[in-house]
């Protein structure tokens, strides 16, 4: 408390007073506060137990007992929920507040301290034991009342909150109790601490406490003060170096100096005139040059326009890499990173044949599409090889926020180019191999479309003049050659499409995967496992077998996967060994064969089986290809008939355009029964049921159209369908059959289920001339236009209708191989 607020008695405490202070006492509990002996204090009372406590005393001997609560916010205390240690005082003056409050002023007379309460349930009333003060010995009083004295002065100093007219009045004081209470009241400490004093019983111990208050307070108050003194002082050199660099930067522009003053802009500078920027470019830069010589160090703009300039200088304007336009060499090295795609291969050794002649050309943005695992990315990295171009890899899939492509404003703070310039401050040349992974796997949400962004980008008319909204300005992107994959050609946005060269990447064959497993896959892993100095073979029948029988995939990956756990299986054998002769050197004259046992013992019972078509020919039974995301596959198609509701079943988990394929082939041959040799009414009572084995796998499309048709006839004639012969066609209603998709796939399927004949709808004849020779090997292959010249086909009753149509399909044969 400051000393305005307390006044200090003049004479001590009377014994005659103590005898006349009652043993049984009210109890005024205090909020945030501690009333010591020989203050004088007014106290604000508003709580009925509080008023009714004060009117008691005042109606009676006007002593009350001040003890504060041990928590200020709780309204109505316990007695538990009181300190037992307060000050007895005296009742002076009371004054009645219109709001109802009561402001009483009261006079500290002694320290004392509750006995136990009364059961009086109207105010708290206590038995009090007041405290006297006990003679202690002079000497070592004397030497801690000094102690005191010389730190409260030094409190005083240092602490604002205490007027130094609190020192006056202290050394006013000479009885040594007065002198411990008055500083004990001019502490500002919280109520536990203060507290402290009172539990303290003799004058001695509250002297030990205070001291150790003391203490502790001027440590505090000391390191709060050199803080502030250390904020003066930075906040000082901050305003006199801002003030002196104000002076120079005047003084410059009045004596016409420029830069040369500081090295640093000089270096800056020079490194913008060797960024060799175009002409707009550069007076870009140094009008930002100009901006940040203004600019105070301190001022977050200079951070700022600074990283903006090191962008600029960084990013690569005329700098490029020597393109090798050796088409002989860009082949070699495309075939010794990939087996197969020959496409994409083609694609590029066009564009080199281009380059030889133009030495400059636009619009070479590809995209690879292609199922998970066949290569596309590796393939971005081998063309980059190739070409002798630095290579950056972008990958799209996630992003969703326009500013990813484009970047953020430099209103934004962090903020930076988006992924496309850094990519070009990554490959340090201005026609880098730019590969946009995951190009389908883009989405939008309120922060835009990166999709829409990624349309300038690809455009060859647009992309020379790229604005990034970082850089803001415009930026030649006319020399990179962009490449991007997908998975699905339908989820990339048509206009991104229309912006670039589709080539797809069918999954590989199995004697492709076979070839890619020997030429990379295994030399690659052998080499991680350290077998590569062992004599180890694996048998083609043995890697067959892993590639159909426990793995199905369009790519490698899984390939590679179990391969590698053969080889770590093979090095645990081969390590076991060595330990078991107690030979722990390495021996490598030994030769390893893993065969087809060998694989299953180390990769347990094969996870899929090979679907064979069934030698037996059956009625109502046909077989049909199919494609899948893995492959091809052969297709089961049962159908039969029974006595019931005129209609049509289907089972098999079939999709909606299957099943109007089914519908199309039954009307068909109602449509058609005469000339089918079926009897008019053959559907009166008869319910038709098809089915597609495996039926926990979806299946939909319209190419199993001719397959159905052909079970449905087997099975209303009676006539056993041909278990070699395969087909695959979309039909009309007329009985047309139309082309359809997947044919190398489906080609491969039959040829691996031991199918001889293989029906085609006659307009994918002109596919054959793309399939490899290893895929129609073994299989006759025979285009139709209709149902009808199938039929022969499948149940060989026309020997004579077979040949005709023998003769263009061996031509066509001929023409594919």
């Amino acid at each position: 408390m400051t000393t305005d607020m307390k006044q200090q008695r003049n004479d001590g405490v009377e014994t005659s007073v103590v005898d006349d202070i009652p043993e049984i006492l009210p109890v005024l509990p205090l909020r945030d506060n501690v009333i010591f002996p020989y203050m004088i204090f007014p106290v604000l009372v508003g709580r009925e137990q509080s008023i009714r406590a004060a009117n008691h005393s005042l109606d009676n001997s006007k002593f009350i007992f001040l003890a504060a609560q041990k928590k200020s916010n709780i309204e109505e205390p316990s007695e538990n929920e009181i300190f037992r240690e307060g000050t007895i005082a005296k009742i002076i003056q009371i004054l009645k507040l219109p709001n109802g409050l009561m402001k009483i002023l009261v006079d500290g007379l002694i320290q004392g301290r509750i006995i136990n309460f009364t059961e009086n349930t109207s105010f708290f009333e206590a038995k009090i034991e007041a405290i006297l003060p006990k003679h202690e010995e002079p000497r070592e009083m004397n030497a801690l009342i000094r102690q005191m004295s010389s730190l409260f002065k030094d409190y005083v100093k240092i602490n604002k909150n205490v007027p130094t007219e609190a020192i006056s009045a202290y050394e006013n004081i000479d009885e040594q109790d007065r002198k411990l209470y008055y500083v004990a009241a001019n502490i500002n400490q919280s109520i536990e601490v203060k507290q402290s004093i009172l539990k303290k019983l003799t004058i001695k111990e509250q002297l030990y406490e205070i001291i150790r208050i003391l203490n502790s307070e001027i440590d505090i108050l000391q390191v709060e003060k050199e803080i502030e003194n250390k904020v003066h002082e930075n906040i000082a050199k901050s305003q006199r170096k801002f003030i002196i660099q104000e002076q120079i930067r005047i003084l410059q522009d009045e004596l016409g100096e420029d830069e040369e003053a500081s090295p640093e802009f000089m270096k800056l500078k020079d490194k913008i005139k060797k960024a060799k920027m175009p002409k707009e470019v550069e007076d870009k830069a140094l009008e930002e040059f100009n901006k940040l010589k203004k600019t105070p160090p301190s001022s977050p703009e200079s951070s700022v326009i600074r990283n903006y300039l090191d962008w600029m200088i960084d990013i690569p304007w005329k700098k490029r890499t020597k393109d090798n336009l050796d088409i002989r060499n860009v082949r070699t090295i495309l075939d010794e990173d990939h087996f197969g795609l020959d496409k994409p291969k083609e694609r590029i050794v066009e564009h080199m044949a281009v380059l030889n002649l133009v030495k400059e050309m636009r619009g070479q943005i590809l995209c690879f599409v292609g199922p998970p695992g066949v290569g596309k990315t590796s393939l971005g990295k081998s063309i980059a090889r190739a070409l002798g171009r630095k290579f950056v890899r972008i990958s799209l899939g996630g992003v969703r926020d326009e500013a990813e492509i484009r970047g953020h404003r430099r209103t934004y703070i962090g903020s930076m180019p988006g992924k496309i310039i850094q990519s070009m401050k990554r490959a340090g040349s201005i026609n880098p191999v730019i590969l946009l992974d995951e190009v389908d796997k883009m989405s939008m949400d309120f922060r835009g479309d990166p999709s829409s962004a990624m349309l300038e980008v690809l455009d060859p008319e647009q992309n020379h003049t790229f604005n990034d909204h970082y850089l803001d300005i415009d930026y030649d992107l006319s020399n990179v050659m962009f490449i991007t994959t997908a998975n699905v050609r339908y989820n990339i946005p048509l206009p991104l499409q229309d912006r670039m060269e589709i080539i797809e990447l069918p999954g590989y064959l199995e004697f492709e995967k076979s070839e890619i497993a020997k030429r990379h896959i295994i030399p690659k892993q052998m080499k991680a496992h350290g077998l590569d100095k062992y004599h180890i073979t694996i048998e083609d029948d043995s890697l067959h077998k892993v590639i159909t029988q426990y793995t199905r995939e369009a790519g490698v990956r899984n390939l590679e996967r179990e391969i590698s756990s053969v080889l770590r299986k093979t090095a645990r054998e081969i390590v076991l060994k060595q330990y078991e002769n107690g030979n722990k050197k390495k021996t490598t004259n030994r030769k390893l064969i893993i065969d087809s046992k060998k694989v299953e013992e180390f990769l347990g019972v094969p996870k899929y089986r090979i679907q064979k078509a069934e030698r037996e020919q059956g009625i109502g039974s046909v077989f049909g290809l199919a494609w899948t995301s893995v492959g091809g596959e052969i297709l089961h198609v049962d159908s039969t008939i029974m006595n019931g509701a005129e209609k049509l079943t289907l089972t098999g988990q079939l999709g909606n355009v299957m099943k109007e394929s089914a519908q199309a082939a039954l009307s068909y041959i109602r449509s058609n029964a005469k000339e089918l040799g079926l009897p008019e009414n053959f559907h009166k009572g008869k319910e038709i049921h098809i089915h597609l084995p495996e039926g926990a796998i979806p299946k939909d499309g319209p190419s199993a159209g001719i397959t159905m048709a052909m079970a449905m006839y087997s099975a209303l004639s009676g006539r056993p369908a041909n278990s070699e012969v395969a087909m695959t066609g979309e039909i009309t209603l007329r009985g047309n059959v139309l082309a359809i998709g997947g044919l190398n796939e489906k080609l491969l399927a039959a040829r691996r289920s031991g199918i001889k004949t293989v029906l085609i709808p006659f307009e994918n004849k002109k596919d054959l001339t793309e399939i490899k020779p290893e895929v129609t090997e073994g299989l006759e292959i025979v285009p139709i236009n209709s149902i009808k010249e199938a039929i022969p086909y499948v149940f060989g009753n026309s020997k004579t209708k077979v040949q005709k149509k023998k003769k263009p399909v061996k031509q066509s044969r001929k023409k594919s191989e």
